[in-house]
């Protein structure tokens, strides 16, 4: 047996390794869930998948706190599901029903959750960008000693809003996370044929803030990473990026029809044989002597609770259409 890190030592450790393996899973069973609703046409569009993903933002989340804002983007679900939320909610959001997070108004690519902090998603690349610089702003104004951790992809990092943002939160040492999950792919064009650097993080350097970089596929490596740019936030000393190199195991969007395919099935079965985030931090945890068998069977009837929830969850009536547009005045 090797050594146990430290992050994993004792009962609070040992509690911290199953909820990273129960997140991943949940994750990841959850989107499963969902091609299979897809195929039986119970999906009213085509979702973003995370599969592949899972340790990016599993890693990241946890190392938040529920209070802290997570902003996501159209590869929405697993940002929510990382950070907390209700998986029956969120299903039942993907089925537009009043159940959902947003009342089923948001769909699969505009989940938000206040409770656990997830402030929104968004179609629109790079969009939620400057939502977590101002909600960084927001705690740095209150003094709350929250942090916003931002999720965007290598796409979204060529947007001038992402520069924008970042040269604000570096001048004014906001307590914000950019988290770039570069699966290497914007739709589907290739990074090197879009970014004239090797590495997202590299751009740190402009901006006055520490630019790492992280294998994405270690959810250990990503937590790691992750904590020290928020105890850095915490303490006042301003943003962080970080560029977790990571892979999406399926199309961009599932059913998604490309003309010219450009993804190589080879390149894609290494991937799932060799860099399955999951299936990697499985084999760890038997080394360590931390394995727990029941994980995944306790997800699978979670998700399978959350469908069934969502199935029997009425539609929202068309009055609903009207409310959630603005905000209520308290007396």
């Amino acid at each position: 047996m090797t050594t146990v890190p430290d992050e994993f030592v004792g009962p609070e450790g040992r509690a911290l390794a199953s909820e990273m393996l129960r997140r991943m899973y949940a994750v990841r069973l959850f989107e499963e869930a969902t091609i299979r609703l897809f195929h039986a046409g119970e999906l009213p569009a085509m979702v973003h998948l995370s599969i592949g993903q899972e340790a990016a933002v599993v890693g990241a989340c946890l190392a938040t706190t529920t209070d802290d804002y997570m902003t996501g983007n159209h590869r929405s679900h697993g940002h929510p599901i990382a950070k907390g939320a209700r998986l029956d909610a969120l299903m039942a959001e993907l089925l537009g029903k009043k159940g959902g997070v947003c009342g089923g108004k948001g769909g699969s690519m505009h989940l938000a959750d206040f409770s656990v902090g997830s402030l929104g998603e968004s179609g629109i690349v790079g969009s939620a960008i400057p939502v977590a610089t101002g909600a960084g702003f927001a705690a740095q104004v209150k003094r709350s000693g929250q942090v916003a951790l931002c999720f965007f992809g290598d796409g979204a990092a060529n947007e001038g809003v992402f520069h924008e943002s970042a040269n604000m939160a570096g001048t004014w040492r906001l307590p914000v996370i950019y988290f770039c999950e570069n699966n290497g792919l914007a739709v589907s064009a290739a990074m090197a044929d879009t970014t004239a650097v090797p590495d997202i993080a590299i751009r740190a350097a402009g901006y006055g803030m520490p630019g790492v970089v992280v294998d994405g596929q270690d959810v250990l490596a990503v937590y790691r990473a992750t904590r020290t740019a928020v105890a850095r936030a915490r303490a006042g000393d301003g943003p962080t990026l970080i560029e977790a190199k990571t892979y999406r195991f399926h199309e961009h969007a599932y059913g998604l029809q490309v003309p010219v395919p450009y993804l190589d099935d080879n390149e894609v079965k290494d991937w799932r044989e060799n860099q399955d985030p999951i299936a990697l931090f499985l084999a760890r945890l038997q080394e360590w002597g931390l394995a727990d068998d029941s994980v995944r069977a306790e997800v699978t009837t979670e998700v399978d609770a959350a469908i069934e929830f969502a199935r029997n969850s009425p539609y929202p009536p068309p009055e609903d259409a009207y409310t959630d547009l603005y905000a209520e005045a308290h007396s």
